[in-house]
């Protein structure tokens, strides 16, 4: 195959996959434009319409999706081809991509990851924070991260932090204004500070348990954020109640800055696990990711 043409197969596949010319030229490392003319050129080249646009969305044709399926066995087998070649240098090499919550990224990544970066040079790693449930697969990522009552059966889960408890903090501030929740019942009495799920779309439903009985209430307030890192700033602020992982906001609580309320009723759940299909077959650099990032109780 003609340079010209491989170069217009990989372009194609990269927007079939992405749905998005935006998000495959970033893959690609060209611009925009420069990829609608490749895509545009290769249609006209073959005479067939691939793929179909709207001012939202891009989706591949039928003429397109048999495209798909006839050429992306050939550009895996490559990818692999290219792994195993990598597997004999002295250290490995290459890219890995993540999916993960944005609390992940300061509790579980942050503090290993300097020391992961320098053992390993020849590694990029992009950490992309999401708190929706991406599909890993259809989205090109490595691995994704979740807590671990979270994940899919048919998933491969490598546990990478220790158990999450969560807790109800508001600043000294907040706290002289309102009286301290003594039941999860006295939040509606309370400025929340909401979370909405990026996949449905909802407020989160703050989630407790006391006495083998879980329950979750559904806050009111007037902040909502879609991360729990700003909800965190919201709440030092003095804005309203946030919740959020107990590690991230126990700094804050030593220093006077936050107060914590309802710590009997907060739960603890399983840790974040890292996670990626079965079939998957990882190429050095993941796995030395991995196993970097493999939790080890101490």
């Amino acid at each position: 195959m003609p340079r010209d043409e491989f170069s217009e197969m990989r372009a194609f596949l990269e927007v079939a996959r992405e749905r998005s010319f935006t998000r495959a030229a970033a893959k690609l490392g060209v611009t925009r434009s420069a990829l609608s003319h490749t895509i545009r050129a290769l249609e006209e080249r073959l005479g067939i319409r691939l793929l179909s646009r709207t001012t939202r969305d891009v989706a591949p044709t039928a003429a397109g999706e048999r495209l798909v399926e006839s050429i992306e066995p050939h550009f895996e087998s490559i990818a692999a081809g290219i792994n195993a070649i990598s597997a004999l240098r002295d250290k490995p090499s290459g890219n890995v991509r993540v999916v993960c919550p944005d609390d992940a990224v300061e509790m579980v990544f942050r503090p290993r990851l300097p020391a992961f970066l320098r053992d390993y040079p020849d590694i990029q790693v992009e950490l992309f924070a999401d708190n929706g449930f991406t599909n890993i697969v259809e989205r090109q990522f490595d691995a994704g991260v979740r807590l671990g009552e979270a994940i899919a059966r048919d998933m491969v889960a490598v546990r990478i932090g220790p158990d999450v408890r969560y807790a109800v903090v508001g600043s000294p501030d907040y706290f002289e204004r309102h009286s301290t929740p003594s039941s999860p019942q006295d939040l509606t009495n309370h400025n929340c500070i909401n979370l909405r799920l990026p996949t449905s779309g909802a407020l989160y439903a703050w989630e407790f348990n006391k006495d083998a009985h879980e329950f979750s209430v559904r806050v009111d307030g007037q902040l909502v954020l879609n991360n729990i890192a700003p909800a965190l700033d919201a709440a030092l602020d003095g804005v309203g109640l946030a919740y959020a992982p107990k590690d991230l906001v126990q700094p804050y609580v030593k220093s006077g800055q936050l107060q914590e309320a309802l710590a009997d009723w907060c739960p603890t759940f399983q840790g974040y696990h890292l996670y990626y299909p079965s079939r998957r077959n990882p190429s050095p650099a993941f796995s030395a990711f991995v196993e970097a990032f493999r939790y080890r109780s101490k």
